[in-house]
C-alpha cells in the first residue's frame, strides 16, 4: 500500500515542484488548488457524457489535461522555471492558440439565444457551467498572483481565459441536445 500522507502539511504549508515551501494560503496555492477544482468539475461533467457524446467527452478529457500543465507551470517557483518542459509543465502559446479553433468548431453547432444562458439545462451542461466558472476563478487567482510578482510566463493567464471560453462552448452544446432550455427557461 502506498501510503499518501506525510504529514509535511500539517503545519500549513506545502511543497512546490522543485523544491520549496509556501503556505496553503499563498496566492501561487490558490492558483493551482484553483486549476485543481476546475479540473475536478470538467472531470464531473465528462463523466456525465454519453456514447453519442463522445466528440463532448473527448474536447473535456483535452481540456483537463492541459490544465494539469498550467497546474505543474504555478505550482513551481518562478525561479525553478527553467526547468519546466514547454506542454508538459508549461502553457506555450501554441496551446493557447490551439483551443481558438475548439471554441470556434463547438460554437459553430449552437444557436444562441438572444438573451444570458442561465445553468442548468441537462446535467452535462450545468456541470460544464460549473467547471466554466471554476475556470475563471483560476484566472482570478492567476492575476492575483502575477501581480504579486509571482508569474514566469503570462501564457498561463491567456490560456484560462481561453479554456473558460471553451468549456462556456461544450455546456451550450450540450445544451442543444435538449433545444426546449431556449424557450423561456434560459433567462431574458
Amino acid at each position: 500500500m502506498v501510503r499518501i500522507y506525510t504529514r509535511k502539511g500539517d503545519d500549513g504549508t506545502t511543497s512546490l515542484w522543485y523544491g520549496g515551501r509556501v503556505a496553503k494560503t499563498d496566492a501561487r496555492t490558490e492558483a493551482y488548488g484553483s486549476i485543481d477544482e476546475a479540473n475536478s468539475a470538467l472531470g464531473a461533467a465528462r463523466a456525465l457524457c454519453t456514447d453519442d457524446q463522445m466528440d463532448l467527452a473527448s474536447a473535456i478529457l483535452k481540456l483537463q489535461r492541459d490544465l494539469f500543465v498550467a497546474g505543474a507551470e504555478l505550482a513551481t517557483a518562478p525561479e525553478a522555471a527553467d526547468r519546466l518542459e514547454d506542454g508538459v509543465s508549461r502553457i506555450t502559446e501554441a496551446m493557447v492558440e490551439a483551443l481558438e479553433p475548439e471554441i470556434d468548431r463547438f460554437m459553430g453547432k449552437v444557436d444562441l439565444p438572444p438573451h444570458f444562458v442561465i445553468p442548468g439545462g441537462t446535467e452535462l451542461s450545468a456541470a460544464l457551467d460549473v467547471a466554466r466558472s471554476a475556470i475563471r476563478r483560476a484566472e482570478r487567482r492567476v492575476v492575483e498572483l502575477r501581480d504579486a510578482n509571482g508569474l514566469a510566463s503570462e501564457a498561463v493567464l491567456r490560456f484560462l481565459n481561453r479554456a473558460s471560453d471553451l468549456a462556456f462552448a461544450l455546456a451550450r452544446v450540450a445544451d442543444e441536445q435538449n433545444p426546449e432550455i431556449f424557450e423561456g427557461r434560459s433567462g431574458g
